[in-house]
């Protein structure tokens, strides 16, 4: 059993898609972000950085915070979704790191500053659109000839996914990055993918472009 602390946001859905995709059972502990929950005593326990998503694991006695750590540690429990050697397993881990450092961090300051303080910062705003931008069309590039990001279907997809599915609060228009826009939605049609973005709660439906 594993317990997950989580919330509806791109990182929290990275390892929730991943437990349905592996198929191990967890128990979900949701922590409303918005109203602070993630400074409780409790959830610094196991995530000293007050950040979701964290999970502890019953087999191992394992705590663990930061999704992408967690996303390779349950891949490899499992030897699911993360080869176990060779150059198929940097590749994984390349496109892992790239959402990590990049698509993901980018994305977010696009959410802070885009949706959310609209025509506060114009400087903040037109920087970092025009990078997410910019990272989409290498992602656009990198799936021009294959069916996921490296080949095959893996724990970098699930992380890369859930930053794409909120598109639409980055203005962006997927039909302007075709191979991103395939690989979105073939991904989004998968019955897991469905199960664990509506962990911890319905939010709403999965946008598709």
């Amino acid at each position: 059993m594993i317990d997950l602390w989580t919330w509806s946001t791109p990182n929290g859905r990275k390892v929730s898609i991943l437990l349905e995709e592996l198929g191990l059972p967890y128990r979900t502990h949701a922590v409303d972000i918005t109203q602070g929950e993630q400074f409780s005593p409790d959830f610094l326990a196991v995530s000293p950085n007050n950040k979701i998503p964290a999970i502890h694991d019953h087999d191992t006695g394992i705590d663990l915070m930061e999704s992408g750590a967690i996303m390779i540690y349950l891949a490899e429990k499992t030897g699911q979704l993360l080869p176990s050697a060779g150059e198929a397993r940097h590749r994984v881990l390349e496109w892992l790191m790239w959402q990590m450092g990049g698509f993901g961090p980018i994305l977010g300051q696009v959410h802070h500053f885009v949706k959310f303080n609209a025509g506060r910062a114009p400087y903040a705003e037109e920087r970092f659109q025009r990078e997410a931008h910019r990272l989409y069309g290498v992602l656009d590039k990198r799936l021009a000839d294959r069916d996921f990001v490296a080949d095959e279907y893996s724990i970098a997809d699930i992380a890369i996914w859930p930053w794409a599915s909120r598109f639409e609060w980055q203005r962006i228009d997927l039909g302007e990055y075709p191979n991103v826009r395939r690989w979105y939605v073939e991904i989004a049609r998968r019955p897991a993918v469905a199960r664990g973005y509506h962990c911890p709660k319905w939010v709403n439906e999965i946008p598709l472009p």
